[in-house]
């Protein structure tokens, strides 16, 4: 009722309260799929002009995470990210704070904070199938890539689901490196690839002694202060999550035989086996079987997805999950990376 008394043309407000608007998560963005490739990855896009990705992200962590599960890559596009200070804090806010780049296998130059570059190998060549640090010790459960400048020609970031690889894996190769596991040999110093201290962010040789015993990786210094490593880790593991069994491991990126011929050839005509950058056996220090590698990158290469980069697109990726690769490219380009959440096996098959 009206208060006879207060002057005309005004409400008494005193007694109406502020009602909460709850906006479900789907009102600011919309959904969709590659067209070519249901369910893989998941594109998000804003529903409207001025939606802010790291806002909506704070707000909606769990919804994100567990769409990662599902699908396995996540693009976000269209949401006009700009810097690197906002692609870390993205980062952050969807994973916890970014990783340092640590027990390093390839060339990254370190942008800002936690951010690095892609991996820095000539424009010209291809980058293999991987899963990021899947020969370490403790890997990053989380990888993130923005693209600050797309390429004029190339250069596409191609993706495959890891749940369909290890479904076309032959059984009877699956129980075989189940037995034997894998073997990773590394040299450090021979002048191709990266020198150890870069690697283990050291100079100091006895700390990389102690990285290396409480991992068990073997390690021997040779002449020239140049350094080899020998490591056995397993094929399959468990996501830590939805307690499915993974194949994560380097037996392919690794193997001297998925480089490409000309580099191949070179290193081959360079090195001894034994000093090779990097090469695989199984954990028995056995020779892997040439077919049995031919299967495995065939098994990688036809479940890869490949879309093409637009400015401020940021890619999340669930590392056990999915793979990725790199395609030529005509420069400029400038994709940024950022690892989170640090996972340690505790369970290994």
């Amino acid at each position: 009722m009206i208060n006879q008394n207060q002057p005309s043309g005004s409400l008494q407000l005193g007694n109406i309260r502020r009602k909460t608007v709850n906006i479900d998560v789907n009102e600011l963005i919309k959904t969709e799929y590659l067209n070519h490739s249901p369910n893989f990855p998941l594109i998000i896009k804003p529903a409207f002009k001025g939606v802010d990705l790291l806002t909506w992200a704070k707000s909606n962590r769990e919804f994100l995470q567990a769409e990662l599960l599902k699908c396995a890559a996540i693009l976000f596009r269209g949401f006009n990210v700009t810097s690197i200070e906002e692609f870390e804090q993205i980062i952050a806010a969807i994973c916890g704070e970014a990783l340092e780049y640590r027990y390093r296998a390839s060339p990254r130059t370190q942008v800002a904070g936690r951010i690095y570059t892609s991996t820095d190998y000539p424009a010209d060549q291809s980058i293999f199938p991987h899963n990021e640090h899947a020969y370490s010790p403790t890997f990053p459960l989380k990888i993130f890539f923005f693209c600050s400048i797309p390429s004029v020609q190339g250069g596409e970031t191609p993706i495959g689901n890891c749940r369909q690889i290890f479904a076309h894996i032959d059984s009877k190769i699956k129980e075989r490196f189940i037995e034997k596991k894998v073997m990773y040999m590394r040299n450090f110093g021979d002048g191709f690839g990266l020198p150890w201290q870069t690697v283990f962010q050291s100079t100091d040789k006895a700390k990389v002694e102690e990285y290396c015993r409480k991992n068990g990786i073997d390690f021997e210094w040779k002449a020239g202060d140049k350094l080899r490593t020998r490591q056995v880790g397993p094929a399959i593991i468990q996501h830590p999550t939805t307690g499915e069994m993974v194949w994560f491991n380097h037996a392919t990126f690794f193997h001297v035989s998925t480089l490409e011929p000309k580099i191949r050839n070179s290193l081959l005509s360079s090195f001894k086996e034994e000093d090779l950058p990097t090469n695989t056996y199984y954990g028995d220090g056995s020779v892997i079987e040439p077919e049995v590698l031919e299967h495995l990158r065939q098994a990688y290469q036809q479940q890869m997805v490949r879309f093409t980069w637009e400015k401020g697109d940021v890619l999340m990726l669930d590392n056990m999950l999915a793979i990725h690769a790199r395609n030529p490219f005509v420069p400029p380009r400038k994709i940024l990376v950022g690892m989170a959440e640090p996972h340690t096996p505790s369970v290994a098959v």
